[in-house]
């Protein structure tokens, strides 16, 4: 018991001292951001990097995700005489919810540890010092692309998983049945509104910007040499993940109370 009353206090003060730092951290992100020189060769180039580079794993998942859900799903709608229901079930599912959260987590497993090692190794091989003593403003260059990229391309990968899940949806249920896709379309989009979309597109550019903040924040904090950076890497995955799931959370109990007002 005393060992862990005296655990507690610096596991406390370590999240806050972090918290606080990755604070600090997101503001200078927001001053550098509209302060000239734009760097929008790089940010193209990360964008091609964050978002052409993870379509195929994105959408692949999505295919598995919307075959799967179907799959599973149809035996339970059977048995209670509800099979018409099924497209608009899963496209509600998908769009909603699974579709955002499974894009974002894939891409805080990918995207995050890639820019937490890449900013991890520039910092212990001192290549961040050695832009900043050339003239370089390395956190415009470096940090304020990431972010910007990961921001717009993450929404643009959600969007895509939807497309690709009601395909795969659609394909699931041909399996034991009969649908045509006109209908199923039809049926799948019956009871989604622009008040289901919203949040969803919203929520995506948010754990865009959590991802690259925290990948970015790990690696430009590196510390210990090669350790440092697989560390780096690693923790970046966990913090955003983590971030994924608060932020979910958040967003979901906001819409909940807007449509209680509503």
């Amino acid at each position: 018991m005393f060992k862990i009353e005296l655990i507690l206090p610096r596991v406390l003060k370590s999240f806050l001292d972090e918290t606080g730092a990755i604070a600090i951290f997101t503001g200078r992100f927001f001053r550098e951001l509209f302060r000239p020189r734009f760097e929008f060769n790089e940010m193209l180039r990360q964008c091609y990097f964050i978002g052409v580079k993870s379509l195929p794993l994105v959408l692949a998942t999505a295919f598995i995700m919307g075959m799967v859900l179907t799959i599973q799903s149809r035996p339970t709608l059977v048995s209670f005489g509800a099979e018409s229901r099924l497209p608009q079930m899963v496209a509600v599912s998908l769009i909603r919810e699974i579709a955002p959260v499974i894009t974002a987590l894939i891409c805080a497993g990918k995207i995050g540890s890639g820019i937490g090692a890449e900013l991890g190794s520039m910092k212990v091989t001192e290549q961040i010092d050695a832009m900043e003593v050339s003239g370089t403003n390395p956190y415009k260059y470096l940090v304020v692309t990431r972010v910007v990229a990961t921001t717009l391309m993450i929404p643009l990968l959600a969007l895509m998983s939807d497309a690709v899940g009601v395909w795969a949806s659609y394909l699931g249920a041909n399996i034991k049945g009969d649908m045509s896709w006109s209908l199923y379309i039809t049926r799948a989009f019956e009871y989604v509104f622009f008040a289901d979309i919203y949040p969803a597109v919203f929520k995506t550019f948010l754990f865009g910007f959590a991802i690259g903040i925290v990948g970015c924040y790990k690696g430009m904090n590196s510390q210990k040499g090669t350790e440092g950076v697989g560390q780096s890497a690693n923790s970046a995955v966990v913090v955003a993940s983590l971030m994924v799931f608060i932020i979910d959370l958040l967003v979901v109990q906001i819409t909940d109370v807007f449509g209680m007002i509503n």
